[in-house]
């Protein structure tokens, strides 16, 4: 399974951002999908997954902000980001979990100015 990941950039606080994971090769829709972030000199942490059946959970810190939605058709999925506040600036990352296994994306730089 790869794993491109696409849609960071810059944008004001307030702002929001899309990011897509296009999944390609063994890829079930019954797998968990799913977004991570990572700053210079801190753990990568978890922001959001999906289920294969729709079933969402987030980091509190995004929580109402960040919605998280998958295309099993077009095995996609995304992350879209409103009211972008400055700390939600990070290197982010996909991530597909299936059949025991863990598969990353490259990441993708978002940077939020105040």
């Amino acid at each position: 399974v790869q794993l491109q990941a696409s849609g960071g950039g810059l944008v004001q606080a307030g702002g929001s951002l899309r990011l897509s994971c296009a999944a390609s090769g063994s890829v079930a829709s019954t797998n968990v999908m799913g977004w991570y972030r990572q700053t210079p000199g801190k753990q990568r942490e978890f922001v959001a997954l999906i289920t294969g059946g729709g079933n969402t959970n987030y980091a509190a810190a995004v929580k109402g902000r960040f919605s998280i939605s998958r295309d099993n058709a077009k095995n996609t999925v995304l992350l879209q980001m409103n009211s972008l506040k400055p700390e939600d600036t990070a290197v982010y990352y996909c991530k597909i979990w299936q059949s025991g296994l863990d598969y990353w994306g490259q990441g993708t730089q978002v940077t939020v100015s105040s």
